[in-house]
């Protein structure tokens, strides 16, 4: 795993509160802590990505035979090309 760091200033009361939840034995340090939130906040946002789809598709109309054109089409589609 890579080791890159990250500096930035935190409130005194966001710090504490980092500090009570390590202290809580939840999280073995701060790191463990900030790369949870991380992680939670990128499963919300392809949650939210996902929603977005879903709501895309029911909106996009009726329904259509899935041929191989059909298929074709939304290939080329997924890929970034015009057809």
């Amino acid at each position: 795993m890579s080791r890159n760091t990250m500096s930035f200033a935190l409130p005194e009361s966001m710090r504490s509160y980092i500090d009570e939840r390590v202290r809580g034995g939840e999280y073995g340090n701060t790191s463990e802590y900030l790369r949870d939130l991380i992680r939670r906040d990128q499963q919300a946002e392809e949650a939210r990505r996902f929603r977005m789809l879903i709501a895309d598709g029911l909106e996009s109309g009726e329904g259509r035979p899935l041929t191989s054109e059909v298929v074709g089409e939304l290939r080329a589609r997924a890929l970034g090309r015009t057809m």
